[in-house]
């Protein structure tokens, strides 16, 4: 393993090989240095072939099979000496290899254990198959998503937004609370809980009655005129979120429309003709010749960039927000810290690790 760097370098992680959520959390924590570990099964073959697997930067791996009982030992003297342990299978699975939480208990109490699902260790479901798309369905927040038919908001509200990154969040927590007690927890994240939860404030104004249970009817998902993206003459979009009154105003000027013309802004009875208005301006000029107009500007408009597009747009150029690494242009470690800022490592993601090398390190360590 290349030398640790950031704020988590002195945390050891062991990783059950898994797809989505649970690669994405374990990346998030090598890139802010903490010494991650994947097993997984030998002669494992990537369900989708990648030049550079993005979410495997930053740790290599040790292929065991747990179904063997060799390899389980193996397993479990790495676990012994971990902070924290990351698995994604079906509930009860980890236990019938012998390798659930409580066979830590004895030998690892600070472990700290955490268990990423779709539906979580308990309720009705907890042993169904699903998707992110099936996740976030129960959760409220696909229904609110999209126009005629709900839209899949690719799988960040879900994988990654629902699932790994309160994935994360659980572990700190967990390992925070186990420098005080000497006792780690396991962490049940449930890919449902985290949607809901990222939903606080839609069902906040739903309960208020500020919110309509429709989609494209509200002031954050598409409805109103002054928060949705229009197309331009070229075929591109521009993206318009320009919800107070000053910053709408200036939206307004710089589309050369004269308000005194148009509805008021929050009637929501003239947002059709708000959409017609902005809608017919915006397809007057391409995406780029708008992005000029309103850069710098307070009217919240942004042109709408593709994958490729994105990282070499100036300002996510000047902050370093995506590196490449490999030839592969790819999101740099996120959020930045100011003196312990984290790292993103390619290279060792499909390398794998010299086990007696790291046993001993990490028994050194404990």
């Amino acid at each position: 393993m290349s030398e640790r760097h950031g704020p988590l370098s002195d945390l050891r992680v062991v990783e059950i090989a898994g797809l989505g959520p649970t690669p994405f959390a374990a990346m998030w924590l090598a890139d802010m240095g903490a010494e991650v570990v994947r097993i997984e099964r030998p002669g494992l073959k990537p369900l989708i072939p990648q030049k550079v697997d993005v979410l495997n930067r930053g740790r290599g791996f040790v292929a065991l099979d747990l179904k063997a009982p060799e390899d389980q030992a193996k397993a479990r003297a790495l676990i012994d000496r971990a902070d924290m342990l990351i698995e994604g299978m079906r509930p009860g699975v980890m236990e019938r290899l012998g390798l659930g939480p409580e066979a830590f208990e004895a030998s690892n109490p600070r472990l700290v254990y955490g268990r990423m699902t779709g539906w979580g260790q308990t309720g009705p479901l907890a042993h169904s198959a699903g998707h992110d798309i099936n996740y976030i369905a129960l959760s409220g927040a696909l229904h609110a998503i999209g126009g005629e038919a709900p839209v899949p908001p690719l799988n960040l509200v879900g994988d990654f937004g629902g699932g790994a990154m309160y994935l994360v969040a659980g572990l700190l927590a967990a390992v925070h609370a186990a420098g005080r007690s000497s006792k780690g927890q396991v962490v049940d994240c449930a890919i449902t809980d985290g949607a809901a939860h990222l939903m606080a404030m839609m069902y906040s104004m739903y309960g208020s009655g500020l919110w309509v249970d429709a989609r494209e009817a509200n002031l954050l998902d598409g409805g109103a005129p002054f928060y949705r993206c229009y197309e331009c003459a070229c075929g591109g979009h521009m993206a318009v979120g320009a919800l107070e009154a000053k910053f709408y105003a200036e939206l307004v000027r710089l589309l050369g429309l004269d308000g005194a013309d148009l509805p008021a802004q929050m009637d929501v009875t003239g947002w059709p003709q708000l959409r017609e208005a902005f809608a017919a301006r915006f397809l007057e000029k391409s995406r780029d010749d708008w992005a000029k107009t309103f850069e710098g500007t307070d009217a919240c408009t942004m042109p709408v960039l593709t994958l490729a597009e994105a990282p070499a747009h100036p300002h996510n150029a000047a902050r370093g927000t995506f590196v490449t690494l490999a030839e592969v242009p790819q999101p740099a470690p996120a959020p930045v810290l100011s003196d312990t800022p984290g790292k993103a490592v390619v290279g060792e993601e499909r390398q794998p690790a010299d086990y007696g090398a790291l046993l001993d390190r990490w028994s050194q360590i404990a």
